[in-house]
């Protein structure tokens, strides 16, 4: 845990849950676009969207995880991810900044309902708690 101590780590909100992703797998973070909805594909799966000439796919982290207040505002973002050498975006309600913690504690068994095997652990800051997510065991199923 010691070395993600020296991580920076973006942080961004979910249904009003804070979460993170270590700045490096953070290619970049783009305002919501107008997503190509791809039938027959996984349910959580938003559809496509061409960044610079590039399809990439787009998914929903509230669909991921059973978040059910989900609406697309002026503050919705879409990070786009490294996961397993494929660009992937996903979609969130929004990016609050980039922070360093002060503390980071292992992630427990469950967080909200959630898998604790999303997680990295549980980053701790003056502004509060997120949960670090695990990109790529998210986005491998």
């Amino acid at each position: 845990m010691d070395d993600m101590l020296e991580m920076q780590y973006v942080v961004f909100e979910l249904s009003d849950e804070r979460y993170a992703l270590k700045i490096s797998d953070v290619y970049e973070i783009i305002k919501m676009q107008k997503i190509t909805v791809i039938h027959n594909s996984k349910p959580f799966l938003e559809g496509v969207i061409n960044l610079r000439g590039k399809i990439v796919p787009v998914v929903s982290l509230h669909k991921k995880f059973g978040l059910t207040n989900y609406e697309v505002s002026k503050s919705t973002r879409i990070i786009f991810v490294k996961s397993n050498d494929e660009m992937i975006g996903i979609v969130v309600d929004r990016v609050n900044h980039v922070i360093k913690f002060s503390d980071i504690q292992p992630p427990p068994d469950m967080v909200a309902g959630i898998d604790g095997n999303n997680f990295t652990g549980i980053g701790i800051s003056e502004e509060g708690m997120a949960s670090i997510l695990e990109i790529n065991h998210i986005l491998s199923d």
